[in-house]
């Protein structure tokens, strides 16, 4: 008995212990908030404060001190964000997580983001150099003597911030994370695909059917794809290509291993099939002028919609510091701004300095293109050029793999740009690769990309004129800009470059053209000074990813615009009130009616199913409007019956393999609604378009009833619809996903102003809300510290912190946080003091 209670004490206190080492380590692992820390490479103390809203406040005596402080917060707050945002643009994510990654790597590496990353460098003014060292260092001074704990990612990963060589963050990685967001946002190249895809199998006219122009508008190309491309014999015959095997597990592998791995499998499968989309990707962004006003001053409302995470992308900070000069003498304006920074970046993004707001949408030109590529079947290490066969320019790269042996890399390009087929699988499923490859011209790849100078003049602008004076050197991805000042002016414009095309272009960039053909190639850039934009004549301005040019507009753009119901919606909304405040801008940001549903939803009352719920479920539709409620269960209905259409009407004339590979994001909404509106026999097909929806109800029903039980009236569009925001890598095992996600019910459609945007063709949470409102904010003109901001997460990325996620209910609600320069109290107050010599 002795010995038992000794073990029995011995466990306890073993116990004890355990859960005490756990206490210290978790609050070492928050970020220091109040005192001082003396810090290396510092040139005077600076002041960084948190406010009632948790923004973070810098205040410095000079520009280089802040940037250099921005980064030092940056690392503190988001220390494994900026590590695995640095491993996926390096291609450097198979040393932490093995096979499961191996094709982003490769895609990553054969974009040459980091390549192209330090020629644009190289290309930047002096004193933009410096910012982005100064940055850097400060990340790194952090790192050189961490005064907290690093977070719990990197000790279940086993990974040490930077890699083997430490470099936790290099000044030219901060130009490679602005390349990924142009990556991220600035694409098409996946529509282009998609239609090489399937003009397989559909004549040109039924291709135009299924992924029609913008409305009211031709098509763009005049050529006859599927004519061309049979005629080029570009299709690989025969069956689909055999699935590869299974990656091998990594040695000595455990559980929580295989399922993180898993989980970045599908990840990363996912980022390497939608790059070079669009598809989805939106935002919105208003701005009235005073005589639209209570005030008489300007509001002006931005929301961009990106993937959510956790944490998320963005980090508010204001930064505050005098005039300086750069090390050549250059000088440097004053910076007083306040807004949403990327962690990576050392500016202000989106924000308002102490007299200008902006807010950015993506505009969505074509700047990507696809060039087939024919080979020499003399000698394949050639491809054919307008001026005869040209060898292919040949990379070497090498990944390493964990638990796997390096894998050495041959990567091609041409005189356009990356032989994209190198190393996206799909290509082999569709094209003869003996006789084609697909290379890929991108404008963001160019040296001559200043993005990240203007983010950094936009910082330092003090009315609208200077705001779009700096844009002037913005790049990629092109943004549609909403601005005003306190002075009472507005102005909308596209900021960033736009390739001119060649007037016997036939193809027009919408699908992959003959490389080999020189009317194809690009013959120069739009100007500034003629790319789209609005003075606000009419009192008001609104951008949400819509054509944004006039019918008499001499440039083309593109066709890929977002159906126009977002913006619709908002138009609506700024005309039912004749004068709006803050709280207005606020009910516009979230509203939930979705006019894409209005269009569709005839077709689904209409439907007159035999399945035993039928009856129930047209209950919950009776006085449904296309609002799409959390709480209700009629946006569920229509969810999953707009689903099981798209499936029912298009795998039958395309395959399901090849629906599979581009169905998801893009869910066909338009080519759908036409499709029933013309009640098309040929799409409908062998019934009528009628018994096809009511056959599409009856497949939702049957999924409905599985998932979430026989009573339509329990049923939740919230709880099918949650906001995820993942974290990677975390997000997709169960015992750790419960604390590194966020997750809250969410309204909205792709389509809605409050925007909910989900991924139909996922197998797991097909309705799971992925893409919504990064952030929102208004800005008050008539008085700046009255803006108000939100976003979905917390400002923190240290998962045991309570400000993790402390952002969340409200945001999901529509709620707001004081976004000020000059609060009147301090929460916690910190000085990062010069370290001594």
């Amino acid at each position: 008995m002795a010995w038992m209670k000794r073990t029995a004490l011995g466990l306890v206190a073993a116990a004890l212990l355990a859960g005490a080492g756990a206490a210290v380590y978790v609050q070492r692992s928050f970020a220091q908030l109040d005192g001082s820390i003396a810090v290396a490479g510092l040139g005077n103390a600076v002041q960084v404060r948190r406010d009632g809203a948790d923004v973070t406040h810098i205040r410095a005596q000079s520009p280089q001190d802040a940037w250099f402080s921005m980064g030092y917060v940056h690392a503190q707050e988001r220390t494994w964000q900026l590590e695995f945002n640095r491993r996926v643009m390096h291609g450097q994510l198979s040393e932490v997580f093995g096979p499961a990654t191996v094709e982003t790597d490769k895609l990553m590496r054969s974009l040459d983001i980091m390549g192209a990353a330090r020629r644009q460098y190289a290309g930047l003014p002096l004193y933009a150099r410096e910012a982005l060292q100064a940055y850097s260092r400060g990340i790194q001074a952090f790192h050189n003597n961490r005064p907290q704990a690093l977070p719990p990612e990197f000790h279940v990963l086993g990974v040490k911030p930077g890699g083997a060589q430490g470099a936790v963050w290099e000044p030219e990685d901060s130009v490679g994370w602005a390349l990924m967001m142009a990556l991220d946002l600035g694409g098409n190249w996946g529509n282009e695909f998609a239609r090489l895809s399937v003009a397989k199998t559909l004549d040109t006219d039924r291709l135009w059917q299924l992924m029609p122009p913008y409305p009211g508008e031709p098509p763009a190309a005049s050529a006859d794809l599927a004519a061309l491309y049979r005629q080029l014999g570009v299709f690989r015959a025969g069956g689909a290509v055999p699935v590869a095997a299974a990656l091998p597990p990594e040695r000595h592998e455990g559980p929580l291993s295989r399922q993180i791995s898993a989980g970045m499998l599908a990840w990363a499968d996912e980022l390497t099939r939608s790059a070079g989309t669009n598809e989805g990707k939106g935002s919105n962004n208003w701005v009235l002028a005073g005589t639209r006003t209570v005030s008489g001053k300007p509001l002006l409302a931005n929301d961009p919609h990106l993937g959510l995470s956790a944490p998320a992308i963005w980090y508010f900070a204001g930064m505050q510091a005098p005039a300086g000069q750069a090390s050549d003498g250059t000088p440097i304006a004053a910076i007083d701004v306040v807004g949403a920074t990327l962690p990576g970046l050392p500016f202000v993004v989106l924000g308002r300095t102490n007299r200008v707001a902006w807010g950015f949408t993506n505009t969505g030109p074509d700047v990507q293109d696809l060039y087939l590529e024919q080979i020499n079947p003399a000698d394949p290490s050639q491809y054919r050029t307008p001026q005869g066969w040209a060898p292919f320019t040949v990379r070497e790269e090498t990944i390493r793999i964990k638990g796997a042996p390096d894998l050495e890399l041959k990567l091609r390009s041409t005189r356009h740009g990356p032989v994209l087929s190198d190393v996206q699988k799909v290509h082999a499923e569709v094209l003869d690769l003996g006789k084609y490859v697909l290379a890929l011209r991108w404008s963001a790849l160019d040296a001559d990309n200043q993005t990240v100078l203007a983010g950094l003049q936009t910082n330092q602008a003090q009315s609208v004129d200077e705001l779009f004076e700096g844009l002037s050197h913005y790049h990629s991805p092109m943004q549609s800009v909403v601005a005003a000042d306190d002075q009472g002016r507005i102005r909308f414009k596209a900021v960033g470059r736009v390739p001119l095309r060649d007037p016997a272009n036939d193809i027009r960039g919408v699908a992959p053209s003959p490389g080999w053909d020189a009317r194809y190639d690009w013959t120069g850039w739009l100007p500034y000074a003629q790319t789209p934009e609005d003075d606000g004549a009419k009192g008001w301005v609104a951008t949400a990813n819509q054509r944004i040019t006039a019918p008499d507009y001499t440039h083309y753009l593109t066709q890929d615009w977002a159906l126009p119901y977002r913006y619709e919606r908002i138009e609506q909304l700024i005309g039912a009130t004749e004068k709006h405040d803050a709280n207005s801008m606020q009910t516009i940001h979230s509203d939930v009616t979705s006019l894409a549903t209005r269009r569709l939803l005839p077709h689904l009352l209409q439907a007159q199913s035999t399945h035993p719920l039928a009856a129930a479920a047209q209950v919950q539709l009776k006085g449904f409007d296309g609002v799409m409620d959390a709480n209700a269960a009629a946006p569920l209905v229509f969810a999953a019956w707009t689903d099981e259409l798209a499936r029912g009407l298009i795998i039958p004339r395309i395959g399901e393999d090849r629906f599979a590979a581009t169905y998801g994001k893009r869910d066909y909404r338009a080519g759908i609604e036409r499709m029933l509106e013309r009640n098309d026999p040929w799409w409908c097909q062998p019934t009528t378009c009628a018994e096809q929806s009511a056959a599409a109800l009856g497949r939702a029903l049957d999924r409905l009833q599985a998932a979430y039980g026989a009573d339509p009236a329990q049923w939740r569009w919230g709880a099918a619809h949650p906001a995820l925001s993942a974290h990677r890598p975390f997000g997709n095992v169960a015992a750790l996903a419960r604390y590194f996600d966020v997750s809250v019910p969410s309204h909205g459609d792709s389509y809605t102003v409050n925007v909910g945007q989900y991924n139909a063709g996922e197998a797991k949470g097909p309705f799971v809300n992925r893409h919504a409102a990064s952030l929102r904010a208004v800005y008050d003109l008539a008085d700046l510290e009255q803006s108000r901001f939100i976003y979905q997460t917390g400002q923190s990325g240290l998962v045991f912190s309570p400000r993790y996620r402390d952002m969340s209910s409200a945001w999901a609600q529509t709620g707001y946080r004081a976004l000020q320069r000059t609060p009147a109290t301090w929460v916690h107050q910190l000085t990062l003091a010069p370290a001594a010599k």
